[in-house]
């Protein structure tokens, strides 16, 4: 296990370079999102076909996984009154640090945010004067201490009625990813969640999940494939460029992850395999496997302690079945009388990794030099140049509102 850390630490990230040109990325969705174009790479062959044909490619009985989080209007904007615009972009929930709570808060919370021209906030309370739900109300925001590349920002407001989730309704707006180059619309409010989103907590949305619809999941529910939705709110980490030569140099961002206990089961079921919808999905699926194994040396754990660390999956060799890791879990919850896995994970997949439970992915096109392309890379062996070459070839539309691919290895 030590040397294919070793190897998995050295890949050089320029290994997973190619040219994408700006017009090849989708700077908008189709209006329909299942006419969408759909890659199949079946065991090493490579075909196209429409997003609505998607259940013809799998089994009846497999287990669809999807991610149900929901994009938030995370970024905030407020004027000084010497002029400067201050951005302030809603990272994670800081005080109190679990998402459902936060957003329930009234008069007063805290998030980690990046700020946009912090040198022009150095002190003092921001204002903004606002009407939400039909109240006039002041929301002020107070810089706290720093925490990495973040701040921990105060915010309040003269209004117990009011939510902070009515706040970031009314006055956040969507963030949409960077490399659009262009600015939030009001239609991104809507094609920039997936149409199952439900739990809200996402700086950036599941991108795969976006290609379906309702007719898409009646024809795959016809078909007799199964779905399960499991929880992992994706921050701003996830555009983060790696930076390093080798991807040793990069520091993996943390996400937090809830699954239910009935997921586990069902996944137990199915024999601890799943076709993952989304790098969201997969990271969150393959982080369960290594909580598995953590429990299998210390049921005690706390939720804090079954935290997956990035190179964890590369430390030791990994034995245990995938069924007896999800029954740990199982167990686990058991034991503590809970009835849904609350933890974070920052898994690093890449090659050299070994798949536990995934068997085969919906995902888009990702980023030249970034980890997903490492991820993606993993999953088919070291293959991800010829799928590339071809829906580059093939006038395939790439990232977040791109198109799409079926990889089953």
């Amino acid at each position: 296990m030590k040397e294919i850390m070793e190897e998995t630490k050295h890949i050089r990230i320029s290994d997973y370079d190619y040219p994408l040109p700006d017009e090849r990325i989708a700077k908008f969705p189709l209006p329909e999102r299942d006419s969408s174009k759909l890659l199949v790479y079946r065991h090493g062959e490579v075909s196209e076909d429409r997003f609505t044909s998607l259940p013809q490619y799998l089994k009846p009985g497999m287990l669809m996984v999807f991610n149900n989080t929901k994009v938030i209007q995370a970024r905030l904007h407020f004027r000084k009154e010497t002029g400067a615009l201050i951005e302030v972009f809603c990272l994670e929930p800081y005080s109190p640090a679990d998402y459902a709570q936060n957003f329930q808060q009234t008069e007063t919370c805290s998030w980690l945010c990046m700020i946009g021209n912090l040198k022009k906030w150095k002190e003092g309370v921001l204002r903004k004067e606002m009407t939400v739900n039909g109240r006039d109300l002041i929301l002020c925001a107070e810089r706290g201490e720093a925490v990495g590349t973040s701040h921990a920002v105060r915010f309040s407001w003269n209004d117990s009625t009011v939510t902070f989730s009515d706040i970031l309704e009314c006055m956040g707006e969507l963030p949409i990813p960077p490399y659009l180059n262009r600015e939030t619309q009001e239609s991104d409010k809507k094609t920039y969640q997936t149409v199952y989103s439900k739990i809200k907590g996402s700086v950036a949305a599941p991108t795969a999940g976006l290609h379906f619809t309702e007719r898409v999941l009646s024809a795959l529910d016809n078909a007799g494939i199964e779905r399960e939705e499991l929880t992992l709110h994706v921050g701003a980490g996830t555009f983060k460029p790696v930076k390093s030569e080798e991807i040793e140099g990069h520091d993996m961002h943390t996400e937090y992850i809830s699954v239910r206990r009935s997921t586990i089961e069902k996944l137990i079921a199915h024999n601890g395999e799943a076709v993952a919808v989304g790098t969201t999905s997969v990271r969150t699926l393959e982080s369960l496997y290594y909580i598995g194994l953590k429990l299998e040396k210390n049921m005690e754990l706390s939720e804090e302690g079954l935290h997956v660390n990035q190179w964890e999956p590369y430390e030791e060799a990994s034995g245990l079945s995938t069924v007896r890791a999800l029954q740990n879990i199982v167990d686990w919850l058991d034991r503590h009388g809970i009835e849904t896995l609350h933890t974070s994970t920052q898994i690093i997949i890449a090659p050299g990794y070994k798949y536990h439970i995934v068997k085969a992915m919906v995902t888009n096109f990702h980023q030249p030099k970034s980890t997903l392309l490492l991820l993606v890379s993993a999953f088919v062996n070291g293959d991800w140049h010829r799928i590339y070459d071809y829906a580059l070839s093939h006038d395939f539309r790439f990232l977040s509102y791109g198109d799409s691919s079926l990889l089953i290895p």
